[in-house]
């Protein structure tokens, strides 16, 4: 593991939180961190990273995994609904934040800090061609069914797809993006790249909220149980089924066990789909991660 790289991650995350206390940044400061992210520093990482990856079939496998965990996401958030009498909408909160995971906005620095960065292009396949699809059809629908809109359909799909600045980064990474740019390009992107690990846990330490209303501990300690622990776990056993090893195992696991995504929490919360329980799946899964993603990584190591 990359001691440092983890340090930094805790002392930025102390950070936003110190700054955000002192009152220091405007409310919308992390949203503009994260724009940043989104729109620079996650593109750069993916032209960095994946046109060294090489074509083979073991990547269906690693793409093959969020999609098998969506099922059982599904058996297990409903028993859970169920077993708690949960309301409507923190059913849907728990499908959205169980299934998807932030892969990317925590998921690219942390395999890197965890793993090295040899294993960040399986990452970047985790995360574009697994949990984005997630994001775009299954959350979409969730959404759609839950929140009170029409369902949505196959161009609305595409369009957001295509209106994803990582997405349309990796189309052009797997395409036209040479293996060795030139050394100025490569430069350009590697400072890019690296900026995103202190920006986003900067945004997230700013715009974190650890106030906990008494009404959603349960559904909320339910869910976490599920996304941080039982998730990889499922992972563990689904990795080698699939035939992945090494490296790709490891990257793999990892990205299964990241905490809820921010975007599906931001998303929930728009679509008034209990907001409080939304915000403290993010909140809490980003600060419990921090424990709990080195201990996974420790076991892939062994394991793996």
């Amino acid at each position: 593991m990359a001691y440092d790289a983890y340090a930094l991650i805790l002392f930025m995350l102390a950070l936003g939180m110190a700054f955000r206390r002192l009152g220091m940044f405007d409310a919308n400061a992390a949203e503009v961190l994260n724009a940043v992210v989104l729109y620079v520093c996650l593109p750069a990482a993916v032209l960095r990273y994946a046109p060294t990856l090489e074509l083979q079939p073991a990547l269906l496998a690693i793409i093959a995994v969020p999609w098998l965990l969506l099922l059982a996401s599904l058996a297990l958030v409903t028993l859970t609904t169920r077993w708690l009498h949960l309301a409507r909408d923190q059913h849907a909160v728990l499908l959205l934040t169980v299934v998807l995971g932030n892969t990317s906005f925590l998921g690219y620095p942390l395999v890197r800090a965890l793993l090295g960065e040899a294993a960040l292009p399986y990452a970047v396949v985790y995360d574009q061609f697994g949990v984005f699809m997630l994001l775009s059809t299954f959350g979409l629908y969730v959404l759609a069914r839950y929140g009170g809109e029409r369902k949505p359909t196959a161009r609305d799909i595409g369009l957001r797809m295509l209106r994803f600045p990582p997405f349309l980064a990796l189309l052009f990474a797997l395409t036209l993006m040479p293996v060795d740019p030139p050394s100025f390009i490569a430069n350009g992107l590697a400072r890019l790249a690296d900026a995103l690990l202190p920006l986003v846990m900067l945004a997230i330490g700013i715009a974190i909220e650890l106030r906990l209303p008494a009404k959603i501990r349960k559904p909320l300690a339910a869910g976490l149980a599920l996304k941080l622990v039982l998730m990889p776990a499922l992972a563990l056993g689904l990795i080698p089924m699939l035939g992945l090893h090494g490296l790709m195992a490891k990257a793999t696991l990892l990205e299964a066990a990241m905490p809820p995504m921010i975007t599906a929490a931001a998303l929930a919360i728009s679509h008034r789909l209990a907001p409080a329980l939304a915000a403290a799946m993010v909140a809490y899964g980003i600060v419990l991660s921090l424990f709990s993603l080195p201990l996974w990584g420790w076991l892939a190591q062994r394991i793996y």
